[in-house]
């Protein structure tokens, strides 16, 4: 049996998203995160010694990291479905996209969440303007053209086809669904990036990641 350990506002929504458009069973085991310093219980800690989350259990098999838990799942249990066939263009694509989320374009996006919550932590009062400019300047010279760079790709990229690996729906939409969740979050979406809006509003339309919010509680961005 597939278990999804579940961690509130984490990227393992993605992973009961993807159970969902494949209409598998699963079991659900929730966590949530302290209050105070919105990291993980733990009890994680238990499942595998890094105590993040997703992590997937089926049977004694223990699988972490987002994009391997879709390869697995999509590999062992998706006959064929969420992933072009191989030797195709399409399949180089979607491959690109599901490491490219993580590894490129959650970074600056992660920065623009840290070095926005520095002016706003306790600290003395003669510091906190110090510490306000240097992270002012951090995201004026670095993170926020990073983050422009990026949504700008993104969004040239779908003027290729609806869905990033191409024209069909794959798991790659639902490894980069985080990056395009945080970008609107942070105000990244309008209208100067139609396409990726209207990607945003799409994946939001889908039945199976409605069930997904259901089955996973409240999600948000904007913590």
């Amino acid at each position: 049996m597939l278990t999804v350990h579940h961690l509130n506002n984490s990227r393992s929504q993605r992973i009961l998203w993807l159970l969902e458009e494949l209409s598998l069973p699963y079991e659900i085991k929730k966590y949530q995160r302290d209050p105070k310093t919105l990291l993980a219980p733990p009890e994680l800690k238990a499942i595998h010694p890094l105590g993040k989350s997703p992590l997937l259990t089926d049977d004694e098999q223990v699988i972490a990291e987002s994009g391997v838990i879709i390869d697995y799942v999509v590999g062992k249990y998706g006959a064929g479905r969420l992933r072009p066939a191989d030797g195709t263009p399409e399949r180089l694509r979607y491959n690109y996209w599901l490491q490219y989320a993580e590894g490129s374009a959650m970074s600056p996006m992660l920065l623009s969440l840290i070095f926005s919550k520095i002016p706003k932590e306790p600290m003395p009062f003669l510091v906190k303007p110090i510490a306000k400019a240097i992270s002012d300047k951090i995201m004026e010279m670095f993170v926020q053209p990073q983050i422009k760079l990026h949504l700008d790709y993104m969004e040239s990229e779908l003027r290729k086809s609806e869905w990033f690996a191409g024209n069909e729906f794959s798991a790659a939409d639902i490894q980069m669904s985080f990056v395009v969740e945080a970008a609107n979050a942070r105000g990244g979406l309008g209208r100067e990036r139609p396409r990726l809006q209207a990607y945003f509003e799409r994946i939001h339309a889908r039945p199976a990641y409605q069930k997904a919010l259901d089955k996973g509680g409240p999600f948000s961005m904007s913590m």
